[in-house]
């Protein structure tokens, strides 16, 4: 759940959904973690009152990465909830809870908490627990210890010497540990964005904004650069020349790199549906198979635990080795590519550029005035027009929103110019027939 921090997402709500979710997955020791958000606090120690009003004991694990609080939660054996709003500004924050072991929700959970805080709220009843059977919290700064220590023993000692890296942690949860991580496995780092003052999180920096790394990157003269988001499940690299390396060449090259080792399950691979054409090209060749989940990192969870397969994620740089971890792992990612430089003895642009080749790839997103879900069949004659022009050289997709009331026209095709004119005329086509007016 995630809104703008204390008027939209509001304490008295977190309470609420705190003493919900100890009511579906029980009031034994529950571990929270947040980012560097100044509304953090605030809604940890609202949290803390809910889970503590259904009799839970709480570990407070202070300022962790999304990967790092799952890991606890997997090694603990405990449900967790993580404070943030991952790549949005200060402003906003969000609760996302884990289920035992650090796996996200099943929807017939998630309908369970929703139940239950629907009557909460409605109930609107105190639920500040108080007296001498509620235990206080225990603080802990080991989290984050043991996250390092555990990335550090998946690979090589000094697997990276050698490299020379740029790390920017979007003055964000990633601040502690992926400096740590990089520098005990070898490589000389140059840190960036990593000093967080509760409102500078993701500003101008980070996994969305990675123009000041690849600018960081050339003036050291670095071998590649990492930006993580706010709570470092998401990752984006720079290679040595200030290119961008996105989440499908970071898994292409995955799924290529545990393929040799004998490590890719079945052969197979899950992205969503904005992976890129040329990706789905490029794995076609090398044998691997691509199955295609909704826009999600939790289709590509549920899609990644079906079939057992051993890595997935998204173009925006969630990518899940669900072998080694139970959610997205930014630093774990970005480490294995950087390893992968290291093993291949060639650049990150040179083994960037040989992945894949990208398909130019035009969104627009069309305000309407209510979502429409079925939006791909009611439009299924003009989308079936672009794609006979087309002529098999290229991709349409238009689908709602999940969380705002858009409608998305992607368009991929050989050129820039052709994939902009067509995406422009579906959304014109569903401005005529959809789209909000003042």
């Amino acid at each position: 759940m995630r809104g703008v921090a204390l008027t939209e997402l509001t304490p008295s709500f977190v309470c609420a959904l705190g003493a919900a979710a100890a009511r579906v997955l029980g009031n034994g020791t529950w571990l929270i973690g947040r980012d560097t958000r100044e509304s953090g606090s605030v809604l940890e120690n609202a949290l803390l009152e809910g889970l503590q009003s259904e009799g839970a004991l709480v570990v407070l694990c202070g300022v962790t990465p999304t990967p790092a609080l799952a890991l606890f939660s997997a090694t603990h054996q405990a449900p967790a909830a993580m404070i943030t709003a991952s790549h949005n500004p200060y402003t906003d924050n969000g609760v996302k809870i884990f289920a035992v072991g650090g796996v996200k929700l099943s929807d017939s959970v998630e309908s369970q908490i929703e139940t239950q805080l629907e009557i909460g709220l409605l109930a609107d009843a105190d639920r500040r627990a108080t007296g001498a059977a509620v235990a206080p919290p225990t603080h802990v700064d080991s989290a984050v210890e043991h996250y390092v220590d555990h990335l550090v023993a998946l690979f090589p000692p000094n697997a990276l010497a050698g490299m020379r890296v740029v790390v920017d942690c979007a003055n964000g949860a990633m601040s502690v540990a992926a400096p740590a991580v990089v520098r005990a496995l070898g490589a000389e780092v140059t840190v960036i964005n990593a000093e967080p003052n509760g409102t500078n999180i993701n500003a101008d920096c980070g996994a969305t904004h990675p123009a000041s790394l690849a600018a960081a990157v050339i003036s050291d003269g670095a071998d590649a650069g990492l930006a993580f988001d706010g709570d470092g499940d998401r990752v984006i690299a720079i290679d040595e020349h200030a290119n961008v390396v996105d989440g499908d060449r970071l898994i292409a090259l995955g799924a290529l790199q545990l393929k040799h080792e004998g490590a890719l399950t079945n052969d197979t691979v899950v992205v969503t549906v904005m992976s890129n054409l040329g990706f789905h090209r490029a794995m076609r060749d090398a044998g691997i198979n691509v199955v295609a989940t909704a826009v999600g990192d939790r289709y590509v969870l549920e899609a990644l635990d079906a079939g057992d397969f051993a890595i997935g994620g998204e173009q925006s740089g969630h990518v899940i080795y669900r072998h080694l971890a139970t959610t997205g792992d930014g630093l774990l990612a970005g480490v294995r590519l950087l390893h992968h430089v290291t093993v291949a003895g060639h650049s990150l642009a040179d083994i960037a550029a040989a992945v894949m080749t990208t398909y130019p790839q035009v969104l627009v997103n069309v305000r309407v005035n209510e979502r429409h879900p079925r939006i791909a069949t009611e439009l299924a004659s003009e989308i079936a027009r672009v794609e006979r022009e087309l002529g098999g050289e290229g991709r349409v997709l238009v689908r709602a929103s999940g969380t705002e009331p858009l409608v998305r026209v992607m368009v991929e095709a050989a050129s820039d110019d052709l994939a902009r004119r067509l995406a422009d005329q579906l959304a014109s086509v569903v401005r005529e027939r959809f789209a909000a007016h003042s």
